[in-house]
């Protein structure tokens, strides 16, 4: 049996090429059908922000890989909602927010975890 994934994004979008990095990751393990879940955490809870302008800061729109999610098998999305109260942001639709608690939950269940 293969082994559970957590992916955690610590990364704004604009920030740097770990944003896509973990996007890329999340995808392909979803396209091999590999038990694989998203964390956003700190300034990667940026990601689900809407109506960001991309081109604005010379970089490439992660919205459509974000909205790919689903079509991969991607269910397992969470967001932690101290970071999105920190940036004032609201809890997207396309993510599960948890607290710290549930977020240590969260990590224990999965086998591996990776941080970008």
């Amino acid at each position: 049996m293969a082994k559970s994934l957590l992916v955690i994004s610590r990364q704004a979008p604009w920030s740097g090429p770990s944003a896509r990095e973990a996007l890329d990751i999340v995808l392909a393990g979803g396209a091999f059908d590999l038990p694989i879940g998203l964390l956003f955490m700190d300034d990667g809870v940026f990601q689900l922000a809407t109506h960001q302008d991309a081109k604005a800061v010379q970089q490439k729109d992660l919205s459509a890989n974000l909205q790919a999610l689903g079509l991969f098998g991607i269910d397992e999305v969470f967001a932690c909602s101290h970071s999105l109260a920190e940036r004032s942001l609201a809890t997207p639709a396309s993510a599960q927010a948890l607290d710290s608690a549930a977020i240590a939950e969260l990590i224990d269940r999965y086998d591996q975890v990776m941080t970008l």
